[in-house]
């Protein structure tokens, strides 16, 4: 007889998956997805290091100002991207979505190669964008879901990190793609992008081995999907590691199988239940958008015009740039699991907003050299790489699982509109008149947006280190909470 109840489903995917030990299963998951951050750094470093001959190029004609605008096309597209793309990861699947948007990325990156003047290397770059918001949104979430809990914290900053190897790897790509003596002028800088998109085509045969997160599954209507998914993980695990798995922990959890869709309940409660950490995660994303992308599309154009550093040489200075980003994530990843989230992303906040403004001013007096200022770069983008990975990671995990994807997306596109796409166009103007005073405005504002949003994480954060992201967002269709949100499925 129909009680008019909701078909609910008892579930311990949660518990099982948290429990487990790492293998080469999360090494896979790491490697398959995680190169999302390596493509975007490429991308980001070789159109910042490839600025220089780009201007320069005969076929193009654009000037340092329509790089910028370039950059924000980016920038703009990623937005797009991310919006249109989170709400399909949510509504459609991770698996599916994470390979659309790599698929959209590598297909507008080699068109970048082909780009005959402005307009169309506008246009492209934001298609490549759009990729790679996407894959921010589906990429984050399915990281997520599948690292136990323990070690989220550490994994996914260190992921977001990986950014810079990409950066890295732009730099040096960079360097062969000017020697003139290696490939003429205005063919270099157009395979450059070419290589990007062969790379996305190996990551999305990488990508085939990754299951559908099982904690979608279990909260869109497929439970019997979900228990058979982790059962395969536990059994690659278990053979990976050649011992028994750890015991399950009695901690169960009802959730309705009858909703395939919860975003408008999920919009709603991210303005309402969860305001709080949306205005945080809003400040974070916001204020590391504008501190990175205004610096750093930038970066190239300081150099060649202040320093009278050739284009061709930008590179060695954009690698040790790259290298000092990958190291802070990495050496303080582990912190913001052990010491904790509040204390760290706070801390790591106001430190580099701080010293941004300090290098600024320094920058205005003229008092430093091409090579003080990379390595005042690189000290200040050491913890300001930790930082911004951590906004991600904070976004991701303070909200319920059935709008992670959305939810990222959205503070995703809310922080890169207010701080991406304003700080190149604005720093790219400001190049342009060739004042460093001007340019220090940039700076002081930039700082102080790492500074403020810093403070918001001190007062309002959540400490979300080494728990279950059940515990820190209880799911939607968690049945104590389904009523709630019944109405609006």
């Amino acid at each position: 007889m129909d009680t008019g109840e909701p078909a609910t489903h008892e579930t311990d995917v949660p518990a099982r998956l948290d429990r487990l030990p790492w293998s080469r299963f999360h090494t896979l998951v790491v490697c398959a997805l995680g190169i999302t951050w390596i493509l975007d750094g490429l991308e980001v470093t070789l159109v910042g290091s490839l600025s220089g001959a780009i201007t320069e190029s005969r076929t193009l004609r654009i000037d340092s100002a329509q790089i910028g605008a370039a950059a924000s096309a980016y920038l703009a597209g990623a937005v797009g991207g991310a919006l249109f793309f989170g709400w399909l990861t949510d509504l459609l699947g991770r698996k599916k979505l994470f390979t659309i948007t790599v698929l959209v990325y590598l297909i507008a990156t080699i068109c970048s190669g082909f780009a005959w003047n402005f307009w169309s290397f506008a246009l492209f770059r934001a298609v490549t964008g759009a990729g790679i918001g996407g894959e921010y949104a589906a990429v984050n979430a399915t990281i997520q879901e599948l690292i136990p809990a323990r070690l989220r914290g550490f994994t996914d900053i260190v992921i977001n990190g990986s950014f810079w190897i990409g950066a890295a790897l732009g730099a040096l790509g960079a360097l062969a793609a000017l020697d003139p003596s290696m490939v003429p002028p205005d063919l270099g800088w157009r395979a450059a992008f070419v290589v990007g998109g062969v790379i996305g085509f190996v990551v999305l045969l990488l990508r085939r081995w990754i299951p559908e997160s099982p904690r979608w599954l279990m909260t869109h209507g497929q439970p019997l999907a979900a228990e058979r998914v982790v059962a395969q993980i536990e059994q690659r695990v278990a053979a990976a590691t050649g011992r028994a798995l750890p015991p399950v922990p009695q901690s169960r959890l009802r959730v309705r199988c009858d909703v395939k869709s919860w975003f408008g309940a999920g919009l709603r409660t991210l303005a309402t239940q969860y305001r709080r950490r949306t205005v945080v995660g809003v400040a974070l994303m916001a204020a590391q958008a504008f501190c990175y992308n205004a610096v750093f599309f930038t970066y190239a154009l300081i150099l060649t015009k202040f320093y009278q550093v050739p284009a061709r040489s930008v590179g060695w200075f954009m690698l040790p740039f790259a290298v000092c980003n990958f190291a802070g994530p990495l050496l303080l990843g582990r912190f913001f699991d052990t010491i904790g989230r509040r204390v760290m992303i706070a801390g790591t906040y106001m430190l580099s907003g701080i010293l941004l403004i300090g290098t600024g001013w320094l920058f205005a007096q003229g008092t430093l050299g091409a090579a003080a200022q990379t390595a005042a770069w690189s000290g200040i983008f050491f913890v300001a790489s930790a930082a911004a990975s951590s906004a991600y990671l904070t976004v991701g995990e303070s909200f319920p699982l059935e709008v992670r994807a959305v939810a990222i997306a959205c503070f995703y596109a809310l922080g890169t509109g207010v701080g991406g796409i304003a700080g190149p166009l604005l720093f790219g103007s400001l190049i342009q008149n060739g004042s460093r005073h001007d340019i220090l405005s940039g700076y002081i504002l930039g700082g102080a947006l790492m500074v403020g949003a810093g403070v918001m994480q001190a007062l309002l954060g959540v400490a979300s280190e080494r728990r279950s992201l059940e515990d820190v967002a209880p799911p939607l269709s968690a049945v104590a909470s389904s009523s709630a949100v019944a109405r609006s499925p």
